[in-house]
């Protein structure tokens, strides 16, 4: 095999994902910085502890899961189209 070919392929491949990666970096990005900044505004108190702190705290966990979850399906999902592809040479 080809080492330079073989380099070639990875980069196309990795190079697919970019677009995904790009838009759960923005999300990222909002979800950090964006909600903190806007939950200021948020002065309820629940039980005891402000709204915003739960809001920007509980609100930031689950958005990075779900990042890692909407990552983890879509990858999966291109490795078995791959190993199926390769399986069929």
């Amino acid at each position: 095999m080809d080492p330079a070919r073989e380099l070639g392929k990875t980069t196309a491949e990795s190079r697919s994902f970019d677009g995904l990666r790009v838009l759960l970096l923005v999300v990222w990005a909002v979800a950090s910085f964006g909600v903190s900044w806007f939950a200021r505004d948020l002065q309820q108190v629940v039980a005891g502890w402000p709204f915003n702190f739960w809001f920007a705290a509980q609100g930031a966990v689950l958005v990075f899961l779900g990042i890692v979850v909407v990552y983890a399906i879509v990858k999966n999902r291109e490795e078995r189209k791959r190993a199926g592809a390769a399986n069929e040479r």
